[in-house]
């Protein structure tokens, strides 16, 4: 009993540490996010992206780029440029942009696993939006396109066109409000996800031990394993996503259990399998559903399998040819990590936390003088969102629990 209470409080104090390690990261991006999102509007994208050419997916990219990270975000905002014409390979290009390639997804990757994940994380989400291109080409799914399109409606919800510039956007105390309220819906878009991921990687952390990851992930054999062979990494690329499919997680809340699975040796391709599968996981295919129809749905799924374990495997072998595959055991594993010590992040935390205050505070200004106003789309309470919040009430109870835990024993000790 004893042992178990130990490692509760361990699991407990690892996911804040992790969380703390990573805050400024989120906040900063979330900061850049909600500053182009002001400045870049939705119309701004419909008039711009068109149908399925070079020149709309590479504007769907460099939108999605510019955008949330969120996958559920992400699904909106592609729903609407769908809706209002944009081909289905740009739209494609603009979610996976949107996961993918955004600043702040870098910044935490960065933060836990290192250079080459990150170069991974921005050359594989290229290789997934021309991937999904080539699936399309090849699969030429013209009647589910135009069933989706039905299926969707025609109900458009026009948005007005702001008419002041960015510079006067940003000179204004509206404009900040605006970008106030961007940044709180940034937050509350995913702080469940991000809960969820980092008390569940604390709990893999303190309670999972080395033999289940050499099961589930075959080949990898613990931290000083040999590079596996073809076969053991293409089957690693596979259960990836069937683990993340299990954790029904985000993106960024997958990071932490990303850094647990290459602590445990798994390959390059299965980790980044595991980050790629945020849009294949159970609640993104229940929406996709909702939007598109079934078949659309299923028809998405397939092709976000079929082009991230392609990307993950060309970036496996292509850092292979070049001696880049990252080493394991150089690497500094999650429980050997200083998790709350004094240096540049600990700073960074404390005034991004003063900012966040700040934002927060024209939040609740913008709010009061637009109480008509919605943050966000889905205000519908879905078996789902139930679901999610039962496991982030018994997220938030683990935490506590082992921080008083924690407490109590060293004032007993």
């Amino acid at each position: 009993m004893n042992q178990f209470l130990q490692s509760w409080a361990e699991s407990s104090l690892t996911s804040i540490g992790l969380f703390w390690m990573a805050l400024w990261a989120f906040a900063l991006g979330y900061l850049i996010s909600s500053l182009i999102q002001v400045v870049v509007t939705h119309e701004r994208m419909q008039e711009t992206m068109g149908e399925t050419g070079i020149k709309s997916v590479v504007i769907g990219t460099f939108f999605g780029f510019i955008s949330s990270s969120c996958s559920f975000a992400a699904l909106s905002t592609t729903r609407a440029l769908f809706q209002r014409g944009a081909g289905l390979v740009p739209s494609l290009a603009f979610m996976l942009a949107s996961t993918n390639l955004v600043i702040e997804l870098g910044i935490v990757i960065a933060i836990f696993l290192g250079w080459q994940f990150v170069v991974g994380e921005y050359v594989g989400g290229l290789l997934l939006i021309g991937f999904a291109w080539l699936f399309v080409v090849l699969t030429r799914p013209i009647k589910m396109v135009k069933a989706a399109r039905e299926h969707l409606g025609a109900n458009l919800d026009h948005g007005t066109v702001a008419s002041s510039s960015w510079t006067e956007k940003l000179a204004s105390r509206k404009g900040w409000q605006q970008i106030g309220m961007k940044y709180v819906m940034e937050w509350r878009m995913v702080w469940k996800d991000v809960l969820i991921g980092f008390t569940v990687a604390g709990i893999i952390s303190a309670f999972v031990p080395n033999a289940f990851f050499q099961t589930l992930f075959i080949g990898s054999g613990g931290r000083y394993a040999q590079d596996p062979g073809f076969i053991e990494v293409f089957a690693q690329t596979l259960i990836g996503p069937i683990a993340a499919f299990c954790t029904f997680i985000g993106s960024m809340g997958n990071i932490p259990l990303a850094a647990i699975l290459f602590d445990h040796g798994v390959s390059l391709a299965g980790v980044m399998a595991f980050i790629f599968s945020d849009l294949v996981v159970f609640p993104i295919l229940r929406i996709n559903a909702r939007y598109y129809g079934w078949r659309m749905a299923w028809y998405l799924m397939a092709l976000l399998l079929t082009c991230l374990v392609a990307a993950s495997l060309v970036l496996h072998y292509g850092f292979a040819a070049f001696d880049l595959l990252p080493d394991t055991r150089s690497a500094e594993t999650i429980n050997e990590r200083a998790l709350f010590k004094l240096n540049y992040g600990f700073v960074l935390n404390l005034i991004f936390l003063a900012m966040s205050g700040i934002l927060g505070l024209l939040w609740r200004q913008g709010r009061a003088e637009k109480q008509h106003s919605h943050d966000h789309d889905g205000n519908e309470t879905s078996t789902g969102d139930r679901v999610l919040k039962g496991i982030t009430v018994i997220a938030i109870l683990w935490l506590i629990g082992g921080v008083v835990i924690k407490v109590f024993s060293v004032g007993s000790s």
